[in-house]
């Protein structure tokens, strides 16, 4: 998960509106070839004082789109979801999603702003929480944007109730939450919906023994981090010899010469096409085309091939874009953000950016190798610094790591005591690294700085 902190802009004539601040939480969404086939953006607004959070937003005329009756300045409710329009549709979040459709969470405030008319229908599916008050007011709102071509899922959906049976017929996804709903239930409520033509989207899907009985049950999107964990490992074809890999990064770890390089990248010739890809690819080479091994080497340098190496350990073998590939884009983008905030941190050096990087990149490599991650870290010849932050979140590394796998599962609260402990780091800060780290690792494979494609 990536986030990021949007200030609002001042709309309505109000000049308090940009003490309203807005974040977001990147979640991926998987299809059932286990690829990235979309992200669900949860929203995080600041709490209005009692007396505003009590008022209520006018109801909408389904039959027009004014932002605002004119001299009347807009609600709490309505400032919070015009800021909530306004940082969907910054550039940062595109980037961070990498051409996958955004799924986002709205209220009532928000389906019934017209501020919500701004954002591209192709591009957002909008997730209906079960707990909506569905009177005639929302019920033509919803038809309204529904003729417009805006897409709705249900969210959240453990059990059917009465909301759920007046917003199906307009709903194209059900996400329906798999740790919640019974399990005999399951089985016949995939069956009528998917017989109605309804998507499905398993939530809370954290292990490979959840994916495979959602799987089975035909549902169609995946929702959870199953995919990082070892289990899962023997699903994946790998890219290039595991072993290989190891050795290659231990060759880099002892600064090693251009003629170790190429003489331990001979022994693999899935690498060496890697290599020469990735030095014709990606504008290291100017002027002329990489012919030679040694040539690839000079091109791209060895702490490029270092961080390529590394990334590869993740990659999937199948011949999949890289910014489709989860458990690749979540390695990349974990490294990116603890190299980013260690930059943001007090006599923070360029080894210690590094040593943020690896740990970042090795923080799961057990999802790769299975066994012990102790084990295999001491394959690594990690330092004892980032050993120690992977297994026991100690140093200043491990509470940085801390702080972005609360970014990963969207807990807040625990972001901002970690922040604490990271000043000058605060939370708007650190939100908005992760989802520049997710833009990032989203473009590895078109930069310089990353990968090429990984091909067959």
């Amino acid at each position: 998960m990536t986030t990021i902190a949007i200030e609002t802009p001042s709309q309505g004539g109000t000049t308090d509106d940009a003490s309203l601040t807005a974040s977001f939480a990147r979640q991926p969404i998987l299809n059932r070839d286990g690829m990235l086939c979309g992200y669900e953006i949860k929203v995080r607004t600041p709490a209005l004082p009692a007396v505003e959070a009590d008022q209520r937003v006018p109801q909408a005329d389904p039959d027009t789109q004014p932002d605002a009756l004119p001299g009347r300045a807009p609600t709490p409710g309505q400032r919070v979801a015009r800021a909530t329009v306004h940082g969907l549709l910054q550039g940062d979040v595109r980037g961070a999603l990498t051409g996958h459709p955004a799924y986002v969470d709205v209220n009532r405030e928000l389906l019934l702003d017209d501020a919500i008319l701004r954002l591209p229908p192709e591009r957002f599916m909008l997730e209906l929480p079960l707990s909506l008050e569905v009177d005639d007011a929302l019920t033509a709102r919803v038809v309204y944007l529904h003729g417009r071509r805006y897409r709705f899922a249900l969210d959240d959906v453990a059990q059917p109730n009465e909301t759920f049976a007046k917003l199906l017929p307009y709903a194209e996804v059900v996400k329906i939450d798999v740790m919640r709903a019974p399990r005999a239930l399951l089985p016949k409520l995939a069956s009528v919906l998917k017989s109605a033509g309804k998507l499905l989207l398993a939530s809370g899907v954290d292990t490979q023994a959840d994916f495979e009985t959602a799987h089975e049950l035909g549902f169609d999107r995946f929702q959870g981090y199953y995919f990082a964990h070892a289990q899962s490992s023997a699903t994946r074809r790998v890219s290039a010899p595991r072993h290989a890999l190891l050795n290659l990064l231990q060759l880099l770890a002892g600064d090693p010469t251009v003629a170790q390089l190429e003489a331990e990248l001979k022994l693999n010739p899935v690498l060496v096409m890697h290599l020469m890809k990735l030095a014709n690819s990606s504008g290291l080479a100017v002027g002329h085309k990489v012919t030679t091994l040694r040539d690839a080497i000079n091109a791209t340098g060895t702490d490029r091939i270092a961080r390529w190496t590394q990334l590869l350990l993740y990659a999937d073998g199948r011949k999949v874009a890289l910014e489709d590939d989860p458990l690749l884009q979540l390695a990349a983008t974990r490294a990116r953000f603890m190299e980013l905030a260690i930059e943001r941190m007090p006599e923070a050096g360029r080894d210690e950016a590094d040593a943020a990087f690896l740990t970042g990149v090795f923080s799961f490599v057990d999802a790769v190798f299975g066994g012990s991650l102790e084990k295999t870290l001491n394959i690594l010849t990690l330092s004892r610094p980032i050993q120690a932050a992977i297994l026991h979140r100690e140093g200043r590394l491990g509470l940085l790591l801390s702080a972005v796998e609360a970014l990963e599962g969207g807990a807040w609260e625990r972001v901002a005591t970690l922040c604490e402990r990271l000043a000058p780091l605060t939370v708007e800060e650190v939100a908005q690294m992760g989802l520049a780290a997710g833009a990032w690792a989203g473009v590895a494979d078109r930069s310089a700085e990353g990968l090429e494609r990984i091909e067959d």
